[in-house]
């Protein structure tokens, strides 16, 4: 693929860019929340009509609790690209209506403008670009379209799996860090601990009660201090609860704990000090439950080499595309853990997911798209 057809593609979408903006309008006001199955399943027929109009043979495939997944394919065959996006937003359906889509300069506004249909629009555009200058590669690319990635992916977990098995590599179109590609992300761990001790009357047998309060205290002081910044391993309690009156010594306490790393051994070690904890009262019981939830995405060498190629596609075109990483998950931690080279964050730039203020920048969208379909050229 030449310079050339590169900067062929950025000029094709930037004269589109109202046609754009327009399909992300309409994305946005199909809302989508991961628990409305029949609201996400709207969503995804409208995109598998938009896929078949792109060439695509689609295939539904149905989900009981959540909404269906779409997976779209072209050129099947071994190997190839699997570009992965979610439908599933934060909102609930409604949210719209109260916070209308706007305009204002290069940001638009918008219920899951940037997280991600954004994601979706910058990856419909690549591949329409591709057909509309007859630039389309010859080699297999799936297009999948998951429902329920904002609460972990476990219904469509197999979809992706298998999806990244069969392809050389997979791209992820969630939002970027501060407009960088992802190239890193933290794996998380979830763990409970449950301490407890021996109800009794507070101020006539006090001496006679073992307070699992004051227990689940000591946990919380030994999980805080496996925080270590210096390799980005953090630990945070975040629930805690216990006891059932003031005068009462409370016989159970319990916490909730959410873990994040950057890698696998550092994971592996925090999760060995978490299931190591004792109690510290000779009287008290802990019991740690919990584990690895999602595997960290790391930087190696492969996908190193995968951003490196996307950043000097960019440059032809005369766009700046930076490298960077970040301590949230997404469905490219379970891809990458397989050990197929992953590129995420090639969505909208912006801020705010998840926020009122979330919002997009509009020149990104061409931008980021013919990144995109620069890299669908690639035989990687």
């Amino acid at each position: 693929m030449t310079a050339n057809d590169n900067r062929r593609i950025l000029a094709y979408l930037r004269e589109h860019t109202e046609d754009m903006v327009e399909d992300l309008k309409r994305l946005i006001a199909l809302e989508s929340p991961t628990t409305n199955k029949a609201a996400v399943d709207a969503l995804g027929a409208a995109l598998a009509a938009e896929l078949r109009r792109l060439g695509a043979a689609v295939e539904v495939i149905p989900k009981d609790a959540v909404g269906d997944v779409l997976q779209a394919r072209w050129n099947a065959g071994e190997g190839g690209i699997v570009i992965m996006s979610h439908m599933d937003t934060v909102w609930d359906v409604g949210t719209v209506a109260g916070r209308p889509t706007r305009v204002d300069g290069d940001r638009l506004y918008g219920v899951g403008a940037m997280d991600m249909k954004g994601g979706i629009v910058i990856a419909l555009w690549a591949l329409r670009a591709l057909r509309q200058l007859d630039l389309f590669p010859a080699q297999p690319i799936t297009y999948q379209l998951n429902s329920d990635e904002e609460t972990g992916s476990r219904h469509s977990a197999a979809e992706i799996e298998s999806e990244a098995l069969a392809h050389n590599v997979v791209f992820v179109t969630e939002p970027p860090q501060d407009g960088a590609y992802k190239t890193q992300r933290k794996g998380v761990s979830q763990y409970t601990i449950t301490a407890t001790g021996r109800a009794a009357h507070s101020g006539a047998d006090h001496e006679n009660g073992v307070n699992a309060i004051e227990e689940i205290a000591h946990q919380v002081i030994a999980v805080e201090a496996m925080t270590d910044y210096n390799i980005g391993t953090t630990a945070n309690v975040g629930v805690i609860s216990g006891g059932t009156r003031p005068n009462v010594v409370p016989a159970e306490a319990r916490v909730e704990i959410n873990v994040r790393a950057w890698t696998k051994v550092n994971q592996a070690v925090i999760h060995e000090r978490m299931m190591s904890l004792k109690a510290v009262h000779p009287e008290a019981d802990i019991v740690v439950e919990g584990g690895v939830g999602v595997p960290p995405m790391e930087r190696t060498p492969e996908i190193a080499a995968l951003f490196k190629r996307a950043q000097a596609l960019a440059a032809e075109m005369g766009v700046t595309l930076e490298e960077g990483r970040t301590g949230g998950g997404s469905d490219g931690n379970k891809t990458a853990a397989l050990g197929v080279p992953t590129l995420d964050g090639m969505g909208m730039v912006g801020e705010g997911g998840h926020a009122v203020t979330e919002y997009g920048e509009i020149s990104s969208l061409p931008e980021r798209a013919a990144i995109m379909a620069a890299m669908l050229r690639e035989r990687l």
